[in-house]
Order: structure tokens, then C-alpha cells, then sequence
């Protein structure tokens, strides 16, 4: 198995902090064009780590359904042949599994999400192209590298009060020095509180 398949088969992102430069660049993932009825919606506060300590922003994150081994194969053959312009671009090109909000933007579509179950509840994984901000694109800055909005929520059907995760509001794929992938971030990653979680559809979200 390749290293970017295993990436996105099971931990997806053993994260690496390694570059602490400003955020990205990208294009949204395509609109869905309609409304599920019934979708699941995971809600919590996140909270800054690092050069963001203190600061705590609210992210949402509707699921309309979980992408297909399929969706997967995809992102990886896309990341091996373009590295990270390549995923990027693959994800710009698959529809809307769902829609973030996170405060302070006007909130996008979400164009992969993956739930594998856990010994105490499930697993959630999503990632998309980021929202890219008026005066990034305006001064043509270095952050426009860091183009992908990924996240992890770790929810505990045992003790909801245990469900936690990590949001990676600004970042992009690489490889380390080991040949193995890593998120490279351009701020301190998020951690995810206070979670909760209002059950979708059976069998589907």
C-alpha cells in the first residue's frame, strides 16, 4: 500500500507542524445545487493552541452523505500525479458532501468526508479546498499554498462528553524528509470541544 493511500485509508493525516507561514489558496468545491431533508450536523467550539491561545471560534459541519472508497482512490491517484495542486484540484471537481461553516467566513461546501468506526464511537475525517479571503488573492500573498481546510472529529457514543477532534483551518499535503505524508500547516491546529452531534439518517449520514 502506498503511502498516500494509507494516508487517506486510515490516520489520513499524521500531522506535522512544520511551517508556521500565513494561509492559502483554492477553489471552492462545486455547489451541490439542492438540500438534503435529513443530514447528520456535528457542531463544536474550537479552540486556538499556540499563537492562538485564547481565541475560540464556532465550526458546523453539515454531512449530506460519507464519500465512497471510490471518492478516495480518486484523491489519492489526483495527489500522486499533481502532489497537493493536484488534490486540490480533484477536490474542486467532486460534489458536495457536505457544507462547513466556520465563524468569520460565509461558509463553503465540503467535498470529502470519511466515518470509520471506533472501539468507543466513530471517527470522522473531512477536507476540502479552503475559502480563499479577499486580500490573499489581492496581494498575491505566500499563503496561497496553504489551500485545504481539513478536520477530525473523535466522537464517543459512550460518554459524549469525551467527543473531541482537531480543525486545520489553513493548510496543504506534503512529504517529509522520510518520503511519508504529512499535513503542513500554516497556524497551530484548532482543538474541537464542547461537540455535539444531531444524528442524520440511518445507513446513509
Amino acid at each position: 500500500m502506498s503511502n498516500t493511500s494509507r494516508i487517506f485509508n486510515s490516520k489520513i493525516f499524521r500531522i506535522a507542524i512544520k511551517c508556521l507561514v500565513v494561509a492559502g489558496i483554492a477553489l471552492l468545491a462545486p455547489h451541490s445545487g439542492f438540500t438534503r431533508d435529513k443530514y447528520e450536523t456535528l457542531e463544536a467550539q474550537a479552540f486556538g493552541t499556540g499563537t492562538q491561545m485564547g481565541q475560540n471560534i464556532g465550526i458546523t459541519l453539515n454531512i449530506y452523505e460519507f464519500s465512497t472508497p471510490a471518492d478516495r482512490v480518486n484523491l489519492v491517484q489526483a495527489f500522486e500525479k499533481g502532489q497537493n495542486q493536484g488534490l486540490v484540484n480533484a477536490l474542486s471537481k467532486m460534489k458536495a458532501v457536505g457544507h462547513i461553516e466556520i465563524t468569520g467566513t460565509l461558509g463553503y461546501d465540503c467535498a470529502y468526508i470519511k466515518m470509520t468506526p471506533t472501539p468507543t464511537g466513530r471517527k470522522i475525517v473531512f477536507v476540502t479546498n479552503r475559502q480563499i479571503r479577499f486580500g490573499e488573492a489581492f496581494f498575491d500573498t505566500q499563503s496561497q499554498s496553504f489551500n485545504l481546510t481539513a478536520g477530525v472529529f473523535e466522537l464517543n457514543a459512550q460518554d459524549k462528553s469525551k467527543s473531541t477532534g482537531m480543525l486545520y483551518p489553513q493548510a496543504q499535503l506534503i512529504l517529509d524528509k522520510e518520503g511519508q505524508l504529512q499535513l503542513d500547516l500554516s497556524q497551530n491546529p484548532w482543538r474541537l470541544s464542547d461537540v455535539l452531534d444531531w444524528a442524520g439518517t440511518a445507513g446513509v449520514n
